[in-house]
């Protein structure tokens, strides 16, 4: 059997945590920002790409767009669907089908990941929607 020893708390003084609530602030503000520049994607189809799945773009005209207007209402954000607070994650139902909608951040020529999600400069936002079977 192991024995684990559990040691008490200690005072480590100043150093690199002293300045954990500053960083956490920034850090709040930095997601907040990536969700609002997230949100404006997904609400307006400005800022970023949008990708439309085969399946999506064969459904109908009028159905397509009620898929586009639900994802652009979304806002049923939970720790289920958006654990980091970024909003680039939801599932929306459009005729008793389930779609998907996912934002991705890529650098300026969409040949890596974005240095930087939270700098628009540096970012290429890009939303794919897709039916469920499709993810």
């Amino acid at each position: 059997m192991q024995t684990i020893t559990i040691l008490p708390m200690i005072d480590i003084g100043p150093g690199p945590y002293s300045n954990l609530r500053q960083r956490t602030a920034m850090n709040l503000d930095r997601t907040r920002l990536i969700s609002e520049l997230n949100d404006r994607l997904r609400e307006t189809f400005a800022g970023g790409r949008v990708m439309l799945t085969r399946c999506v773009q064969g459904l109908p005209d009028d159905e397509r767009a009620q898929l586009l207007r639900a994802v652009r209402e979304f806002d049923a954000f939970d720790a289920a669907n958006d654990p980091q607070r970024e909003h680039d994650f939801g599932r929306v139902l459009v005729a008793g089908q389930g779609y998907f909608w996912k934002i991705d951040y890529f650098d300026s020529d969409l040949e890596y990941l974005s240095p930087d999600p939270a700098d628009p400069a540096v970012t290429t936002r890009v939303i794919t929607i897709m039916r469920e079977d499709e993810y």
